[in-house]
């Protein structure tokens, strides 16, 4: 084993820098990093003090020879570089979506397995403090035995956001790609990883947005909102993915007897009067994380049945990254225990492409919209 894992990243925006920081403060060394305008790409290498970049993916591969890969561009680009990585051998770190499809996702999974490489599903929210010491309480028995979730978010972004790869499904878009991934694989972590059945209702309550140049971070989208919207001349792409969503689950726990009910509601574009939140409910109290992936102050209904707001405990602070950001710790926390795993180190169970790909088979379900029943004959 080579003393510093040599790690070669896809993808110039917020994800992608993010895992050169992260992936540096796990011990390993960034030697290359692929964009795809080659201005861009050059100056972010620059800054960042990379040696080598480039536009070319497949050249990059043979003149890095890295260990791992690091993929932080949309989904719907995933596929290729991530095939030609897993064949080279090299082990994969893949933001969330995993692809732009259930099918291309267990692909990847399957030729993962086949090359007996080591993946890494970055749906990683489930790493926030938080989260962490919920996982805990609910192990210890602090509400008893689990019996439903609730996750509640609603983000309200602007509608004129620039149109780009959000909007399209073929590109990895969607909130159900970009919102539910991560809450998913917070109940689950908590809860038990098993899904046993799952039923939703999706949908676009966007329709377009304005087509805007120059746009290549996707956290400085908003600074590209045109001033007037009643432009003649402005162009306009039609969405043609969820904004909205609302799903029901049942997830098998080692805690509970029976199935455990999680329901998961997401507006993209509407306003929030209360806090979003994540709750998890069981016989003998309840744990209230605050914010939309549980980020915030943990607090316990017990037996008092009141509010209380519980401190974190320090074992749990300490292992938290110090970096700023809930995006970026977790990053962090993740790369950290892949560059672990892949160096012979036992750690804990983490998200792989076996998630990644059962998450795109979910999301394909939910977004069939199947699961109404006609009951408009009541009405005759």
């Amino acid at each position: 084993m080579k003393s510093k894992l040599n790690v070669l990243v896809a993808g110039t925006g917020f994800a992608g820098q993010g895992h050169v920081d992260a992936f540096r403060a796990a011990g390993a060394k960034v030697v290359g990093i692929v964009g795809r305008t080659e201005s861009v790409v050059s100056d972010v290498a620059q800054q960042m003090g990379i040696g080598y970049s480039g536009t070319d993916w497949q050249q990059a591969l043979k003149d890095c020879q890295p260990d791992i890969v690091s993929v932080g561009t949309p989904g719907g680009v995933h596929y290729e570089p991530i095939a030609q990585a897993i064949e080279q051998g090299c082990h994969v770190f893949c933001d969330k979506p995993m692809t732009h499809s259930a099918e291309t996702a267990i692909k990847l999974y399957e030729l993962a397995q086949a090359k007996q490489v080591k993946t890494a599903y970055a749906a990683s929210f489930r790493y926030t403090p938080s989260v962490l010491h919920a996982k805990r309480l609910i192990a210890e028995g602090a509400i008893g035995e689990p019996v439903e979730v609730e996750c509640i978010s609603h983000f309200n972004l602007e509608r004129e956001i620039p149109f780009g790869w959000s909007h399209r499904l073929e590109d990895g878009g969607g909130r159900l790609n970009n919102n539910f991934t991560h809450s998913l694989s917070i109940v689950t972590s908590v809860i038990g990883e098993k899904i046993l059945g799952i039923m939703g209702e999706v949908r676009d309550d966007l329709g377009k947005a304005p087509i805007v140049d120059g746009v290549h971070n996707f956290t400085t989208r908003r600074n590209f909102i045109p001033k007037d919207l009643s432009d003649a001349s402005l162009r306009w792409g039609e969405s043609n993915v969820e904004w909205s969503y609302t799903v029901l689950a049942k997830l098998e726990s080692t805690f509970a007897k029976q199935a455990v009910s999680v329901l998961f509601k997401h507006g993209g574009l509407v306003p929030r009067f209360n806090d979003d939140h994540i709750v998890f409910y069981g016989k003998a109290g309840a744990l209230y994380l605050q914010g939309h992936y549980g980020s915030g102050q943990l607090s316990l209904w017990g037996a008092n049945k009141q509010w209380q707001p519980v401190p974190l405990p320090d074992d749990i602070a300490n292992v938290v990254p110090k970096v700023n950001g809930d995006t970026e710790q977790c990053w962090h926390y993740l790369v950290s225990e892949f560059v672990k795993d892949i160096q012979g180190e036992t750690v804990e169970p983490y998200p792989t492409f076996k998630e990644g790909s059962q998450y795109q088979q979910l999301i394909e379900l939910i977004r069939a919209n199947n699961d109404w029943k006609d009951v408009s004959y009541l009405y005759n």
